[in-house]
Formats: structure tokens, C-alpha cells, sequence
């Protein structure tokens, strides 16, 4: 089980001091990867206009680049609300940039009370993500957005 106070003990001591978001996402993503298990790619997207564009993230190459509104990115940030999906492949317009994942959790990420991003993380195991994940991701992301 993650130990998400923790994680965010330790996003805190590797941000302190740093103002840039690309250090600090980067060291986020990479904070997420290797401490989390069972999972194939943590990262972020960040919003430009209406679309999500490729921020840092670990794991396979991915997509550049996810319009508003679709897949799963897209429909959080529509919805500003967390998505945590137990089978992707069940998700109305999923968007496969990597065919091993096969559940998803995506936070979406605030400044000023609007979206500006997302955290998205998935892994090759339906049903990775539960409920105390999706509570410890979020408070992770509410770390960040003091940080950012």
C-alpha cells in the first residue's frame, strides 16, 4: 500500500527551493513512478487552448497531444473531477497511447481555480486504482498545486 503523506513529504523536500514547473513535474512523475507499484506510466499533461500537450512524465513514449474532452485526459479535464477507471477498455472513446494499460487514474491539476493540467497515471492491471489511491493522489496533486 502507498504511503501517500509521505509522498508528499517528499515532493515538498524535492520542490523546496525550485520555482521551475518543469523540474518540479519532472520530479513528481518520477517520485510517482518508482514509489507506486504495479503501474506503466506517470506524468502530466498540461492545458494549451483546448488541448492537453505532453508534459514530464516515466514510461513509454506517449501521446503529444489530447483535444478537449476526449479520452480519459480530456473528459477530466472537461469535467474538472477526477476520473479513476477500473478498465479503459470499457471507457467511451479511450485513447490507446500505450495498448498495455489497461486502468487509468487522472487528477486534474487547478491554479487560480481553473484547470490547467492533469496528473495521469496508468497501469497494465484492470482495476489498479482504488479509492484510498484515488484520496492519496489527490491530496498529492493539492501538494503540487501549493508548490506550482
Amino acid at each position: 500500500m502507498t504511503d501517500y503523506a509521505l509522498l508528499c513529504a517528499q515532493l515538498r523536500a524535492l520542490t523546496d527551493g525550485v520555482s521551475s514547473r518543469v523540474t518540479n513535474l519532472a520530479n513528481a512523475s518520477a517520485l510517482l513512478f518508482w514509489q507506486m507499484d504495479r503501474l506503466n506510466w506517470a506524468g502530466f499533461y498540461w492545458l494549451e487552448q483546448d488541448e492537453l500537450i505532453l508534459a514530464p512524465f516515466q514510461g513509454k513514449p506517449a501521446c503529444v497531444r489530447i483535444p478537449m474532452g476526449k479520452g480519459v485526459c480530456g473528459t477530466a479535464v472537461r469535467e474538472d473531477r477526477t476520473l479513476r477507471v477500473e478498465n479503459v477498455h470499457a471507457f467511451p472513446g479511450h485513447i490507446a497511447c500505450d495498448s498495455a494499460s489497461n486502468s487509468e487514474i487522472v487528477v486534474p491539476i487547478h491554479q487560480n481555480g481553473a484547470v490547467v493540467g492533469v496528473l495521469d497515471i496508468d497501469s497494465p492491471f484492470v482495476g489498479r486504482f482504488t479509492p484510498e489511491d484515488q484520496t492519496g493522489l489527490e491530496a498529492f496533486v493539492r501538494t503540487l498545486e501549493e508548490i506550482l
